[in-house]
């Protein structure tokens, strides 16, 4: 930071402060360059000039969104505005495009829910408040827009939630991509998924963090040409594969270690593991445990994680083998072998690992120990095998741990992307990047200078974005920035990795020369850099090295960088478990090209790290990046704490700072015009006076102050570092200087008549006295004149003398006495502090003494006091006991009195229900008997009466026949007959004994139902008060019930006509003349109804006449006259001239539409409602749909919605659904079909039909039955009504949502434009400021002329307003909580002279129209209202919440309150203990798990009902509407005629 220039008494300045970092005070005096300031704390300082640095006393309270705005960009201004920020939890702050995050360790859900993601959709970058979700669709819509991908760069230090911005992120990308789910779950899930896992593997404690990622994850989400996510990967750089075996304490190596350790006692036994302390690869360090972490659930919660991401059980254990397999492995050590330079196996315990670790990897064990204790050389000739000695197998069993462990991650993250699934022909992509930030410990080792490493080559990268963004910034406004030197950290990269001689390529040729050490390696550094001013040598050590990072200083140990460093690929490894009988093991090493299969050579990791790094450096160049800095703000991760020097520690590292240096270096302070000239053009007066443009007058204003080095863009001043400061010094002097001249002018008007009375008195005298006076004064001026020369001489002479004599002299004295003073206080000190150590311990003694004493005291006293108090609460809860238990005794009679009751009833039904059926049957017996009896005497009576006729003929026919055998003969007959027949009677007479007998039995039953029934009625009586209270509930789901009837009844019709099929193939079979005929389209043509009489077998239904229906006998088939049925064309033809006639604008007719009151009609006098099968349904459906498709014409629209509307009226004023449920078979045929209908409508008039439109209007309309096409047809015009409405309701929304953006923030009017508007207010050219709101109320005029011109009903008009205005209620209230700029006093007084436009045009609208819409801007009017109030200040948070704003929640006050800014009279917002209650409020709101989002939400429901249409519309008399020619013309609509005259 550049050290201020002008820095005056009285300024505002920051200093710097051990214990808050940065404190801000006054300047008091100012001595060269030493400055006194008094503090906010009211200390007083001395300080020197550059080390103070202006602070902007007209900084805003809450801070800005975007600190590249901050008058002073220097490092306390940043701090500061972020602390204020933070405070009022606005966690989210813009540096230019970098978005600063910092964790508020709470949960706020309203600013991640779906209404906050709308709200930044589509948005420009900066215009709504920062947040994560503006910078994912930033990088959305570039990509988008240009083709080009992104990346986006989260970094910060662990728990400064990074993390939880990655999600954030995905679920915006995820949200604008439009992939939903991939087999239940979206990509960013599966990716969050794979988390557990890959920490689990690639996760270790570190010195300040216990869950420290040691690998970088760059999440990439693939996106198609449309914009669609099509895949994802996660693509891991740069493992921290030296963890494996070396460690240092207090850290830990990686959690999969520790939790197999922790494992269930089978897999430990199976394992063959123990404790952690037992494995050398972990005991390096003493700290096995972490705080609040249990190894055993967290090792179950990774292999639950592990089938998550898609890996078998079987993979499961083979992983977890091969961790064990390293942890036996590190506990192999080596002893030398037969030969000194062989090396063997150290002990039976050693052999112990060993075996298990072969057996673990499914290899031999004498291959396992032979490729660590020896090495194949490969020579032209043959092969040699040289042993290896114990040094270089330990190095050879590190090498073979390390490069397991490496390939086993890289499998675990292919495997999780194959999980989620690629797109290999995806053209853009949007990559996230979590990676580990700068680290700077006590102790640094090869870990932290790899991490730093990788930090440095990415702030090089963010560097150049910054300055690449800065440059880009210039060209917009068209600036020389040529001059301007771009200064990054190349040289220290060069330190570090350039070749040959950076400090990577010394390591890598340390670790190939076997005799070489840290010792050595670090005098090769010191001997390299000697001169390099990145790299200096610690005074108190002689192998450490000190490297400059642009974060700072980092002073790192070389005690193991070549330990760390050396990892050999051993041919012998590979082979070894290439062929290990394990696939998993054996998949994890593929078999290598020959040539590299035979020899074994040494390789860096630091040098792969730097290709990793560089592959990733690529992969990020490739793409457009984005930046966000994560910050933690405390260290104890608890809400509320902002610790000044972690968060400037965290910035610095995060490369804020040096962002920060970059735009300092060019125009770090950039004002637009009006902006500036607010400000300063009080140094320039006259350049307001003229009417200048205001580019013109701020180079004038320029001009006049003098500054050097300054630009003049298209739209902004850009300023050098220093002169904001400068300009403000200027304009502090100039403001007073004025103060100055008004007292001067006052002072000097009330001594200027003194002055003129005494003068003419006075000059007369004057002139004659100053002559004489003057002609003295000249003599005595030449002789003194020459006295003092002389004088002079002398006295020099003198003086020179004495003081070299005097000064002399002093010098010696003071070098005493400054000694003799400095003993005696270092003696005083000396017996000072030994009193002060001796008081201490006395006081420390006698304290702890009284305190011992006074604590056992006092637990004396508390244990008796509650031994007594216990007692007495005891005797008190007895007593409770014992008349609780009474209550529950009288509780519990009364339950079992009301299950007796109960269940009495329910037997007395029971009883009831089998005396009827019991009754019944009786009954139906006795019947059939009767039955049976009666048809055997008329069979009897009948043959009887046949063979009297026969017999009569038999004597009438004889002619000669002798008497007397003849009448023996008819005697016998006679007699055999009359026994038959007496038998018979007697039969008769018998079964009406018994039938006799049955009634009396049955009237004994029924006498004894009626006694029983008495007894029942009595337990009744006690049963209904037991159900008095169910009735009353059963009346109330009567009443609910009752508004849903007609829907039901509509729903019954609609399903039993889909059950029910026409018997037509069976009635035809049984018919003689065929009365139906099958025709194409599935109609059916029937005879004329009056002609089709006929009667079938008993299971045929009969079809007659509706006079018929009763008392008519039937008829023989062959009486059955048939009539030629009317053409089908005409029908057709009918219904197309229908069709063509209301597709067209036919107008209204008495409030009407004509079109609607035609097809009403048309279908009721052809009985369309009863026919079970039409088309003319379909056919209206689809000439709406048509006409409707021109989505954009609200004329058109407003047209149909009439129509349908006043149809749908009709309809549910005639049609009714409960006749129609009980098809029976008794229905006429005749009326089955529309064409039927139409048929039998033709050759009858009006009054047969029974219309109602010669007779008055829709009172005196019958209710037909509906059948199911007719309620179909209800339905989809319902749905029609509806959708018309949406259309209309949203294109109104589509018109004004531009407008309300405009509307929610006033024209910006700069104060150099006010006074130049006062000074030209008599110009007519005056530009006028344009209007939005009144755009806003012509829309809503001529939407509402527009529905009336098509009488459309006042309930629809009423609720489209309704929801409109509730609409511009949300749009306004949210932009208003979104937009700072927007929180302003002008601001509002700006929306409120809109809003009273508003009501204006309600109360024009009238109350028919507008309704309660004026009542659904309820929330704008109330924060509206609060910007515009005076005296903030003295208000309380009662008298806010309940009097100015009692619709609004605690956490939209807190917004409206803490984002406010006054930029017409700089007052201030509510009081800062209001909005401490509040914060608490809000707190309270969150813990109790109650909703917190202070966006409203918009409501796109339909808010009406068929009834409520209904009750809307007037009664009409249909007679009266005229219809049009072209249906006159045509005779099939002559009806329509005659009802009209």
């Amino acid at each position: 930071m550049a050290a201020p220039v002008n820095i005056l008494v009285g300024s505002q300045v920051w200093v710097e402060d051990p214990k808050v970092a940065w404190i801000d005070g006054e300047v008091l005096e100012i001595n060269g360059q030493q400055v006194k300031v008094r503090m906010v704390d009211g200390k007083l300082v001395t300080v020197n000039l550059s080390n103070v640095y202006p602070k902007d006393s007209e900084a805003l309270p809450g801070g800005v969104d975007d600190m590249t705005k901050l008058a002073y960009l220097h490092e306390p201004g940043v701090l500061q505005n972020l602390a204020s920020r933070y405070e009022l939890n606005e966690i989210y702050t813009y540096t230019g495009s970098i978005l600063i995050a910092i964790n508020p360790f709470r949960r706020f859900p309203h600013l991640y829910d779906s209404q906050m993601m709308e709200q930044y959709k589509g948005a420009t970058f900066g215009e709504l408040s920062p947040h994560v979700f503006a910078v994912a669709d930033a990088a959305y819509r570039v990509m988008i827009n240009e083709g080009i991908s992104q990346s986006i760069l989260v970094s910060g230090e662990s728990g400064a939630g990074k993390t939880e911005s990655t999600k954030m992120l995905m679920r915006y990308l995820a949200y604008m991509g439009g992939r939903a789910a991939t087999e239940g779950r979206s990509v960013e899930q599966q990716v969050l998924e794979s988390n557990p896992v890959l920490e689990a593997f690639g996760n270790a404690k570190t010195v300040r963090n216990n869950n420290s990622s040691r690998f970088g994850k760059f999440v990439e989400l693939q996106f198609d040409k449309n914009g669609r996510i099509s895949g994802a990967a996660v693509r891991t750089y740069l493992l921290e594969r030296s963890r494996v075996c070396q460690i240092s304490d207090p850290e830990r190596n990686y959690h999969c270690f520790y939790l197999l350790c922790a494992a269930p006692p089978e897999e430990i036994e199976k394992y063959k593991l123990g404790h952690p302390s037992l494995f050398h690869y972990l005991n390096q360090s003493n700290c096995y445990q972490l705080d609040g972490v249990n190894e055993a659930e967290e090792y179950l919660a990774t292999r639950r994680a592990m089938e998550v991401v898609g890996i078998s059980t079987e993979e499961q254990d083979a992983i977890f083998r091969v961790v064990a397999a390293i942890l036996h492995l590190g506990n192999v050590d080596f002893t030398k072998g037969k030969d000194s330079d062989s090396s063997k196996p150290k002990d039976e315990k050693a052999m112990f690992h060993l075996k298990m670790a072969a057996e673990l990897f499914m290899c031999d064990v004498k291959g396992l120990e032979d490729s660590l204790c020896k090495r194949v050389i490969v020579t032209r000739d043959e092969s040699i095998t040289k042993s290896l000695d114990p040094v270089a197998a330990v190095t050879s069993r590190d090498a073979l741990a390390k490069t397991v462990y490496s390939r086993l991650f890289d499998w675990l993250v292919n495997k999780i992307n194959n999980s989620i699934g690629q797109d290999p022909n995806s053209k853009t992509l949007i990559g996230v990047l979590d990676i580990y930030g700068f680290e700077s410990f006590k102790n640094n080792s090869f870990e932290q200078f790899c991490i730093n490493l990788t930090n440095e080559k990415l702030q090089q990268h963010f560097n150049q974005h910054v300055f690449k963004m800065e440059q880009d910034e210039y060209t917009r406004e068209e600036i020389d920035w040529s001059y301007i030197e771009f200064v990054d950290n190349q040289d220290v990269l060069d330190l570090i990795e350039k070749k040959p001689g950076g400090i990577v390529a010394l390591l890598d040729e340390a670790c190939m020369f076997p005799r070489s050490t840290h010792e050595t390696f670090a005098q090769k550094l010191y001997q390299t850099f000697k001169n390099n001013k990145r790299f200096s040598k610690p005074k108190l050590s002689r192998t450490d090295f000190t490297i400059c990072h642009y974060a700072g200083d980092v002073t790192y140990q070389t005690d193991l960088f070549l330990d760390k460093n050396k990892d050999y690929v051993v041919a012998e490894h590979q082979g070894l478990l290439n062929s290990s009988k394990c696939s998993f093991v054996a998949g994890l090493f593929p078999a290598l090209p020959e040539e590299s299969s035979k020899s074994s050579k040494f390789s860096s990791i630091c040098t792969r790290f730097k290709q990793q790094l560089q592959s990733l450096l690529e992969t990020l160049s490739s793409t457009e990046p984005h930046y966000i800095r994560c910050v933690k703000p405390n260290s104890v991760l608890k809400p509320g704490i902002f610790e000044n020097h972690n968060v400037l520690q965290q910035l610095r590292c995060g490369g804020v700072m040096e962002a920060i240096r970059i735009s300092c270096a060019g125009y770090p302070t950039r004002r637009t015009f009006d902006e500036f000239l607010d400000r300063f053009g009080i140094l320039a007066p006259e350049a307001l006076d003229v009417n200048y443009d205001e580019k013109t007058a701020n180079k004038i204003l320029l001009e006049k102050v003098g500054l050097q080095g300054y630009q003049i863009g298209k739209t902004k001043i850009f300023l050098r570092a220093g002169q904001m400061a400068e300009l403000d010094a200027r304009r502090t002097e100039v403001l007073g200087k004025s103060a100055k001249i008004i007292q001067q002018k006052f002072r000097s008007h009330l001594a200027r008549k003194e002055f003129l009375a005494l003068r003419n008195a006075a000059i007369h005298l004057q002139s004659l006295w100053r002559g004489n006076q003057a002609r003295e004064l000249f003599k005595n001026m030449r002789r003194e004149a020459a006295a003092i020369r002389i004088q002079k001489y002398v006295r020099r002479y003198q003086a020179h003398k004495a003081y070299t004599q005097l000064r002399l002299s002093a010098i010696v004295i003071q070098a005493g006495l400054r000694a003799m003073a400095a003993r005696n206080e270092f003696r005083f000190r000396s017996q000072t502090k030994a009193s002060i150590i001796i008081q201490t311990e006395w006081r420390a003694y006698r304290a702890h003494t009284y305190y011992k004493k006074l604590k056992a005291a006092a637990i004396t006293f508390q244990c008796a006091w509650r031994g007594r108090a216990g007692r007495k609460e005891l005797r008190k809860l007895k007593m409770a006991a014992k008349e609780t238990g009474a209550l529950q005794a009288a509780k519990t009679k009364l339950e079992k009195q009301v299950e007796e009751l109960t269940w009495r009833l329910q037997l007395e039904k029971r009883i009831r229900a089998d005396l009827e059926e019991s009754k019944s049957q009786e009954t139906a017996k006795l019947q059939s008997a009767l039955q049976e009896m009666e048809a055997q005497v008329r069979e009897t009576n009948i043959l009887l009466e046949k063979e009297r006729e026969a017999a009569k003929k038999a004597m009438e026919q004889a002619k000669t026949v002798i008497e007397t055998p003849v009448v023996v003969v008819d005697t016998a007959k006679l007699e055999s007959l009359t026994s038959e027949n007496e038998k018979l009677k007697a039969l008769i007479s018998s079964l009406e004994q018994k039938a006799d007998e049955a009634e009396k039995k049955a009237e004994e039953v029924e006498k004894k139902y009626v006694e029983y029934q008495k007894l029942s009625e009595e337990r009744l009586r006690k049963a209904k008060e037991a159900e008095s209270e169910i009735e009353k509930l059963k009346n109330t789901l009567q009443r609910f019930e009752a508004k849903l009837s007609n829907a039901e009844s509509e729903d019954k019709v609609i399903r039993q006509q889909t059950m029910v099929k026409s018997p037509i193939r069976a009635f035809s079979e049984r018919i003689i003349t065929t009365v139906t005929q099958t025709l194409e389209n599935g109609y059916h043509e029937l005879e004329e109804p009056d002609t089709v009489k006929f009667t079938v077998a008993s299971e045929v239904p009969v079809i007659k006449e509706p006079a018929e229906i009763e008392n008519k006998p039937p008829r023989p088939l062959n009486d059955i006259e048939t009539k030629p049925p009317r053409p089908l064309n005409d029908i057709h033809e009918s219904i197309d001239t229908l069709i063509k006639c209301v597709s067209q604008d036919i107008g209204f007719s008495q409030g009407r539409p004509v079109a609607a009151c035609i097809i009403y009609k048309t279908l009721f006098h052809w009985r369309s409602f009863e026919a079970e099968r039409t088309s003319v349904f379909d056919r209206i459906i689809q000439m709406i749909g048509s006409a409707i498709e021109n989505q954009e014409n609200n004329d058109v629209l407003a047209y149909w919605l009439s129509n349908t509307s006043t149809l749908l009226f009709f309809l549910q004023r005639t049609l009714k659904a409960t006749g129609a449920a009980g098809v029976t078979p008794q229905k006429r045929r005749s009326s089955s079909t529309l064409l039927g209908r139409m048929a039998q409508g033709f050759r009858s008039s009006p009054s047969a039909m029974g219309l109602p439109f010669g007779i008055g209007g829709l009172d005196a309309v019958r209710q037909v039955e509906a059948k199911y096409p007719a309620l179909l047809f209800k339905q989809q015009l319902t749905a029609y009504v509806e959708k018309i409405y949406g259309i209309i309701r949203d294109n109104l929304k589509k018109d004004i949502s531009a407008l309300l953006g405009l509307c929610i923030q006033a024209p910006r009017t700069s104060r150099a434009s006010m006074v130049k508007a006062s000074r030209l207010q008599a110009n007519a050219n005056a530009q006028q400021v344009p209007n939005h709101w009144q755009s806003i109320t012509k829309g809503l005029t001529s939407l509402l002329q527009t529905m009336r011109a098509n009488y459309v009903s006042s309930v629809l008009v009423n609720k489209i307003f309704i929801q409109i205005f509730a609409f511009i209620n949300v749009q306004l209230f949210n932009s208003l909580l979104l937009r700072r700029e927007c929180c302003s006093f002008s601001n509002g007084e700006y929306v409120k002279a809109g809003l009273a436009d508003l009501e204006l045009w309600c109360c024009e609208a009238t109350e028919e129209y507008a309704g309660s819409a004026w009542d659904k801007l309820m929330h704008i009017r109330q924060a509206v209202g609060f910007l515009v109030i005076h005296q903030k200040p003295k208000k309380s948070l009662d008298e806010v919440t309940h009097d100015l704003c009692p619709v609004l929640s605690i956490q939209q006050l807190y917004r409206i309150s803490t984002m406010y800014w006054d930029d017409k009279y700089g007052t201030h917002s509510l009081s800062q203990d209001v909005i401490a209650n509040m914060r608490v409020l809000m707190t309270e709101d969150s813990n109790s798990s109650r909703g917190n989002s202070f966006l409203l939400d918009d409501d796109s429901s339909i808010p009406f009902s068929v009834e409520d249409i209904s009750k809307s519309m007037r009664e009409t008399d249909l007679s009266d509407i005229n219809p049009p020619p072209q249906l006159l013309d045509n005779s099939a609509f002559q009806f329509l005629l005659t009802n009209a005259e």
